[in-house]
């Protein structure tokens, strides 16, 4: 009973602050909310494997992200076997959601690429909206630390993604 509790007090604390990083991740609403009641119960379900090398909120964002990058994946797995519509007078709104969907890949492939500490620190300002101080205490390090590697890890994902174009 004494888990159940405490589950309870860690779903009603950071419901809303996880929904909220998978929404910025996700766009839309429907998987936002499926992928944060998922992240609770494997939270719930494994533990466990919580170690407790970052705070709950770390723990639980980085769960969130794992689920939506599986469920991207299984989304264009079903994309890939959907025929594509060759109509003609969306031909631009087509080519648009292309160039959406391969900007939005690249920017997904420099992520998980890119070196600890400076995806999770960049992850956690960005998608889970914690402030710096939120993040030096989550990872045991001062606001300064956590500012400068927020900076270099923008510096990183921009040259990355200027090496990515101009491979295409």
């Amino acid at each position: 009973m004494v888990e159940k509790a405490a589950f309870e007090k860690l779903y009603k604390a950071y419901y809303m602050r996880v929904y909220s990083y998978v929404m910025t991740l996700a766009g839309k609403t429907h998987i936002a909310e499926e992928i944060t009641q998922e992240t609770f119960y494997k939270a719930f379900t494994t533990k466990a494997s919580f170690r407790g090398e970052s705070n709950a909120m770390t723990w639980l964002c980085t769960i969130a992200r794992n689920l939506f990058v599986d469920e991207m994946r299984r989304q264009s797995r079903k994309s890939e076997s959907v025929p594509v519509d060759t109509d003609v007078d969306s031909g631009v709104n087509i080519e648009r959601e292309v160039e959406d969907k391969d900007t939005s890949y690249q920017i997904h492939q420099v992520l998980n690429e890119l070196e600890e500490p400076y995806r999770q620190v960049f992850e956690l300002r960005i998608f889970g909206e914690m402030s710096f101080k939120e993040i030096s205490s989550a990872c045991g390090k001062t606001e300064s630390w956590a500012r400068v590697t927020y900076h270099r890890a923008k510096l990183k994902i921009t040259e990355r993604m200027d090496i990515h174009e101009t491979e295409l």
